[in-house]
């Protein structure tokens, strides 16, 4: 049974722009519907921000670049808000450190929500004036889709805040504890080489980073049938995997040792249980295993005898599952909020859901890349610099905002969101 987060996902066959932004939003709130005030401000590392944070960012995003680009009419709810809730424009502004943002325990949690209650009816009421003209359409879009974003980052967030806390609390009691799965076996596919063409195919939204479709040359490979599991990735760690250089990037060595990773994030340290969503859980043998670094993907790929799938690779796999399966995997609406085992069904499985796989590939420009005009640029071209592409979505991704074109970037020492592994070989 999925948890009762008060909307039933967010597939909206034929749904207007208004019903859209107002289903999207009211998920929001109800994915916080089992914190208390007290949960709502705690920062418990840089890269994490407050549950209460996020649900102003998202409204602020609304107000800054559409009511206050758009609206005939519009009066901002708090001047001091601009400040305190800009992420990373500067070409908006000044904004508040984000390694600070903890400390704001002001304003409080009821006046976020009046902002969001303020910015929704001028949205709303921007809508009914304008319709769906395509400038305001795609804005809107745009802007529900980093909401969606964000909807997820709430959630691992405050997974990662309740994991520092000794009683080990359950973010939502109610998250169905699934049994055990089936270990399902492991196979390569061989994949042909050439040249194909990979990104945003023009059908549909996506963001810029997608962009330009473009031809580029695959070599003849094989890629795994399904992400690698807790209990093969349990072998590693027995097997002595932190323990020998031979296997570890230098970064990803020196990085271990400094920081004494010993095993995935939120694993128990005898390696039987890990912190999720719903609490403490013995760990499930046959789900796949999250919470690693790239650098603890890439030494598991070398110690079995593999590599990371570059995200041509990946994309191209992926496109042809999605065509016989549709994007239907452990995604948010499912209810679990955590990895489960894959199931036994022919073929590629897990590409989507469950876990962001980590890539070979730098998170780069596409050839031809152009950002977004204005402000807008900011979003995802500055941060094409020493980060790694991540695929496919997760548990806490929501159901609509996934894609096999989709692209995400993480450094490559994060750990605390759902990443994962699937291996690749090449060819011979």
């Amino acid at each position: 049974m999925a948890p009762d987060i008060g909307v039933a996902g967010h597939k909206q066959a034929g749904a207007s722009l208004a019903e859209r932004y107002t289903a999207v939003r009211a998920l929001t709130r109800a994915l916080c519907k089992t914190l208390e005030p007290e949960d709502y401000v705690v920062q418990s590392m840089p890269d994490v921000s407050p549950a209460k944070w996020h649900l102003a960012h998202t409204s602020w995003f609304f107000e800054r670049f559409v009511l206050e680009a758009h609206a005939d009419v519009y009066r901002r709810f708090d001047e001091n808000y601009d400040y305190l809730f800009n992420s990373y424009y500067y070409s908006a502004g000044q904004m508040h450190p984000r390694p600070e943002r903890g400390l704001l325990s002001r304003p409080l949690v009821r006046d976020i929500l009046h902002y969001r209650d303020h910015v929704d009816e001028a949205v709303l009421g921007l809508i009914a004036q304008q319709g769906e003209e395509a400038p305001l359409r795609q804005l809107l879009t745009l802007g529900l889709n980093h909401e969606q974003q964000h909807q997820e980052l709430l959630l691992t967030d405050i997974k990662h805040v309740f994991s520092c806390n000794p009683m080990k609390p359950a973010v939502n009691p109610s998250l169905p504890l699934k049994p055990a799965g089936r270990k399902t076996a492991h196979a390569f596919t061989l994949r042909s080489g050439g040249l194909f063409e990979i990104g945003a195919d023009g059908d549909g939204f996506c963001f810029d980073n997608e962009t330009p479709r473009h031809e580029t040359l695959v070599r003849e490979h094989a890629i795994g049938s399904r992400l690698v599991t807790n209990d093969e990735y349990r072998a590693f760690i027995r097997d002595g995997g932190y323990g020998e250089p031979g296997w570890w990037l230098s970064d990803g060595w020196s990085t271990i040792n400094q920081r004494s990773w010993k095993r995935p994030l939120y694993w128990s340290e005898d390696l039987a249980s890990e912190f999720t969503l719903g609490g403490q859980r013995e760990l499930d043998p046959a789900a796949p295993v999250v919470h690693v670094s790239y650098y603890e993907a890439d030494a598991y790929a070398r110690w079995a005898g593999a590599r990371l799938p570059t995200e041509a690779e990946w994309e191209l796999a992926a496109r042809e599952s999605a065509r016989t399966h549709d994007i239907d995997g452990n995604l948010m609406s499912a209810g679990h909020w955590h990895p489960v085992a894959a199931t036994a069904s022919e073929g590629g499985r897990q590409f989507f859901g469950d876990a962001w796989e980590w890539t070979a590939s730098p998170y780069a420009a596409y050839p031809g890349f152009k950002p977004l005009a204005g402000s807008l640029g900011e979003y995802n071209g500055k941060f094409m610099c020493n980060q790694m592409t991540v695929r496919g979505g997760s548990c806490v991704t929501a159901d609509d905002h996934i894609r096999a074109s989709y692209r995400s970037f993480f450094y490559p020492d994060a750990r605390w969101q759902f990443l994962g592994i699937r291996l690749a070989r090449d060819a011979g």
